[in-house]
């Protein structure tokens, strides 16, 4: 990086890099334009490079402010004690995403990764019929992890953070019926400007006299800015978001404090078998493709414990493979996965013991059977052993009504058709699961024994 004529340098608070400025009229100094002008797409779109706009005079420059850059271009970490990483976070973090996906990314095959575009489950008729009225500008420009439309929605209020284009929401819009509400909250201006000018255009199509679909510009960690209330919303909904977010604390707390007692929180999102490092968590286009934001996997446990919401349920995962050679050498040994899980607000009072369940049916699009995680598959008129939590889930969301529960049973869950009948633990860990998945069907013998890759 070049410096104007005049110009001079300082020492940043990391031996060996330097903060470049220029003198002005008045004899003050300012940074470079090359650096302080984030208009410049040669500085924005460096490999792996934060910076942050600061227009005013020298003397107000915070250190925290400043990016740092080797010879190479690359930025190197300011000392924490000169820059706090969540102040670093916030405000960059939520710029940078919003350019990425407001001007950057056009459609989704702009995309170097298949983390914001993997399908995880088989999508259903009902919902396929959906898709196939949403419009096409919608659609090109989306990039969720898949499909996240979860059973059971007539009727339901339902928000959708991240919404982007709003395809998800236009979907939802025609499953929750004229009587059912979405709502669709993004902080990127021109995603929100796609989503909210087709509305006119899907509630004709759809045949509804007035609409029932609504879109916010506003951030994800702070609902009650764009005035959500509590316990307004029977379901929240997030599709490949909450890993583009500094703060995922907040977006379950709010998602948690919105969400009616009972509520669930049906999200897919791209995880990692490790934490991640200092350069990964710092490199703009990991950020964009939504690996540098990702979560440790177990993480998730422990920050949904905290907030309130019962244990995850995982619901399936798909492999995520990046196909660029420089983002490879970052990663290194990392791995990702994109993985869905649901969440549920159990209320204190429907806190149950173990039992048995039979699914009654009744639900659209899964008359014989829902497959409702990993660990659960419910066919109708079958008995189904479970534990405490899964009781205590169905037993207070809007599931209530589709099934019989009784007290009994196992604390442990029954896995369907295994010739044992022993107990399985449920599926935790996406990792694993994808193991698991990809591992041969265990065969059982004239005995009754399950072969090396069964649950016995």
């Amino acid at each position: 990086m070049g410096m104007a004529t005049g110009a001079g340098s300082e020492q940043g608070c990391v031996p060996g890099f330097e903060v470049w400025w220029e003198p002005t009229s008045g004899g003050s100094r300012e940074l470079g334009r090359s650096v302080a002008q984030l208009q410049l797409e040669a500085v924005r779109r460096s490999a792996g490079c934060w910076a942050l706009s600061h227009r005013g005079p020298w003397e107000t420059l915070r250190r925290e402010d400043l990016p740092y850059r080797d010879i190479s271009g690359r930025m190197a970490a300011p000392c924490r004690d000169c820059a706090p990483q969540d102040r670093i976070s916030q405000d960059l973090i939520h710029r940078e995403v919003q350019d990425y996906y407001g001007r950057e990314l056009q459609k989704s095959e702009d995309l170097k990764t298949n983390a914001c575009v993997t399908l995880t489950r088989p999508v259903p008729k009902a919902v396929r019929d959906a898709l196939q009225r949403v419009h096409e500008e919608v659609v090109a420009r989306y990039y969720g992890c898949g499909l996240i439309i979860p059973e059971c929605l007539e009727s339901c209020r339902v928000l959708d953070l991240g919404s982007g284009s709003g395809r998800d929401c236009y979907v939802l819009s025609q499953l929750v019926g004229e009587q059912g509400h979405v709502t669709g909250i993004d902080m990127t201006e021109a995603q929100v400007e796609v989503a909210k000018k087709h509305i006119a255009y899907h509630m004709e199509k759809f045949g509804y006299q007035k609409p029932n679909v609504e879109f916010l510009q506003g951030y994800v960690e702070n609902l009650g800015d764009v005035g959500l209330a509590d316990e307004s919303y029977d379901i929240v909904i997030s599709n490949c978001v909450i890993n583009l977010t500094p703060d995922k604390r907040a977006v379950l707390r709010e998602a948690y404090r919105v969400l009616k007692p009972g509520g669930e929180m049906y999200f897919s999102d791209v995880y990692a078998n490790q934490h991640l490092s200092e350069a990964m968590r710092k490199h703009r286009v990991l950020w964009g493709e939504c690996l540098a934001g990702a979560l440790f996997w177990r993480d998730l446990y422990s920050i949904a414990k905290e907030v309130g919401f019962s244990p995850p349920c995982l619901v399936t995962a798909s492999p995520i493979t990046v196909s660029n050679e420089e983002l490879e050498r970052i990663i290194g040994d990392c791995r990702f996965v994109s993985a869905t899980f649901r969440l549920f607000k159990v209320p204190g009072s429907s806190r149950a013991a173990p039992g048995q369940v039979i699914y009654n049916g009744g639900i659209a699009g899964h008359e014989r059977e829902l497959e409702f995680d990993a660990s659960f598959t419910f066919k109708v008129g079958e008995v189904v052993d479970v534990d405490a939590e899964m009781a205590a889930i169905l037993q207070s969301s809007r599931f209530a009504e589709k099934f019989l529960i009784r007290a009994g049973g196992t604390d442990g869950a029954a896995p369907q058709g295994c010739c044992c009948g022993k107990m399985k633990e449920k599926i935790c860990d996406p990792f694993l699961l994808l193991q698991q998945r990809a591992a041969p069907a265990p065969a059982c013998g004239a005995a009754g024994t399950c072969g090396p890759q069964g649950c016995c």
